[in-house]
Order: C-alpha cells, then structure tokens, then sequence
C-alpha cells in the first residue's frame, strides 16, 4: 500500500471564522482524511473554544465533496453505542459515505469525569471498549438490535436503513495492548497508534521506531489468532506524541526522512495536525503546505 497523509483540525475555530476555511484548504491540499478529536475538552485547549466533533463533521461533509472524515478517536467516555450509531449513520448519509471512526478505551483527561463519574480503570475502560465495539458493529450492520452487556445495552435499536458504506463505515481501532489489539484484528479496518508515550520525554526517534515495530508485530499476531491477514488492515500512526515532535514538519526534507523511515515498519498512513499559533501544534503555515503537496512525490 502506498503511504497516506491525512490531518487532524481541531474543532477549536467558529465555522464562520475560519472553522469551514480548513476543511476546504484540506480537501484542496490532497489530505486522504480529515480527522478531528472527539473530546469535549482537551489538554490545554480546555479552556478556549472547543465544538463537538460529530457537528462539526457533518458541517464539513457539507463543505467538501471529496475529502475522507473521520474521528481520532472516539472513545466510551461519553458516548453510548445506541445514539452514537444512530449519529453515525446519519453522518455516514449525508457525506454520501466519507465517513471512517477512530475508536479507542479513551483516557482519564476531562472526558473521564465531565459526566460526574469517576475516573476508570485502565482496566475498567479495556472492560468497557470490549464492550462497545462489538456491539456498536451489530447496530450498525443490523437493522434491529437487541443485547444486554454488563455495561451497555439495546432494546429493539432500530437503524434502517444502515450506512453508506457496506457492510459498515471502517473502524480504525486505537490500541496498544492485547485486548485492544484483539478487538482491531476482529473489527477493525485500520489500526491506530501514537507510539510509545513512555519515549515522548526522554526517548530517542531509535527507539521509538522499535516500539512501533515492536506494536506492529503484536497487530499482526492478534491477527494471526483471529484468522485474518495483517496485511489487509492499513496502519494510521497519528504523529506529533513521538520523541522527534513536530521536527519532522520543520522542512520538506526533514519529513520525506521521518516517513519514509515509519512507511519501512509498515505504516500505510500518517496523520499530521494542522498549525495552531501558540499551541503544542504551532508550526511554520507554509512549510506545512509545502510538506503536504511535495512530499508525495517523493515518497512514491
């Protein structure tokens, strides 16, 4: 396969006052896809403005024609699958099925506890993705769905008349352990990773490298049990949570290096975020630009 770039915009601008503008330029600079995270805060951008992911997406699917959308990632947090599917589903409709999910446990940021429950377990949130996954997949390839679960449920769902897309819109399963990696291997179409965020600190570009390879090779052996080729599951890594920061956006070359080193290990995608002044993601405009239309070339 060959390597895709693909952003994430974060929902962080007023769609009239340049929110629309960066999906267009999205579309316009030849991104596979467009991401956004679906949080309702994040970091340090909690206290600025923040907007829903799912609106958001439906706005863009209305602006662009082309560009692929999706979320990175999506997690139990704050979403149930009954009236996450039936959100899909529309959403997957009205961007004439341009629509992928990234979907993960989540962590124990703001998201954890806005609803007034405390914080989970690493543990506790693997329980409830194992969960979620499965049965979000049924609502969304059935047309009447009816489970119980330890933690959640559905009584007569109805989703007619399904996706777009068929079977379903494409999961693309953010994991790192086994029980994650399991539930990428049976559901997913993608798989997500940001590295090793033990390395973000103190590790090397070296040594980041040997965790994905080292993740990679436990995708393709949960793959493996599950009776699928790993081959067949494209690869998302999302950068910027690697030792190397954003020094692989700070020329041309710089990022024709970093991805072609990451497209060796088996990556089919890479996921850059889009400038933001003043932020984690502040990045020279341009240069961003000049990455994104000249470095596929060089890469092919």
């Amino acid at each position: 396969m060959s390597l895709r770039l693909s952003t994430v915009i974060l929902p962080v601008h007023r769609w009239s006052e340049g929110g629309r503008d960066r999906w267009q330029r999205a579309e316009e600079l030849g991104f596979h896809t467009a991401y956004t995270y679906d949080h309702l805060s994040w970091r340090t951008f909690r206290d600025g403005p923040w907007f829903g992911a799912l609106p958001t997406l439906t706005a863009a699917a209305t602006a662009t024609a082309r560009l692929r959308l999706g979320t990175l990632v999506t997690s139990p947090n704050f979403r149930h699958p009954v009236t996450l599917a039936k959100e899909l589903i529309s959403l997957d409709d009205i961007s004439g099925g341009r629509i992928t999910l990234g979907i993960g446990a989540g962590g124990n940021g703001f998201d954890a506890t806005a609803l007034g429950q405390e914080a989970w377990t690493p543990r506790e949130r693997a329980d409830r993705l194992a969960e979620f996954v499965p049965l979000l997949d049924r609502l969304l390839t059935e047309d009447a769905v009816t489970q119980r679960g330890a933690h959640y449920s559905a009584d007569e769902a109805r989703n007619i008349p399904g996706c777009v897309q068929r079977p379903r819109l494409p999961f693309a399963v953010a994991a790192t352990g086994p029980r994650g990696l399991k539930l990428a291997a049976r559901y997913g179409q993608a798989w997500v990773t940001t590295g090793d965020p033990k390395l973000y600190e103190d590790g090397t570009p070296e040594q980041s490298r040997a965790a994905l390879r080292a993740q990679s090779e436990k995708l393709a052996a949960a793959c493996a049990e599950a009776g699928r080729d790993a081959t067949g599951l494209d690869r998302i890594l999302l950068t910027g949570f690697t030792p190397d920061r954003n020094a692989p956006l700070e020329c041309v070359d710089a990022f024709v290096d970093f991805a072609g080193r990451h497209a060796e290990l088996g990556f089919t995608e890479l996921v850059l975020h889009a400038p933001i002044p003043d932020s984690v993601f502040d990045v020279d405009p341009e240069v961003f630009e000049r990455i994104v239309t000249e470095a596929p070339a060089q890469l092919a």
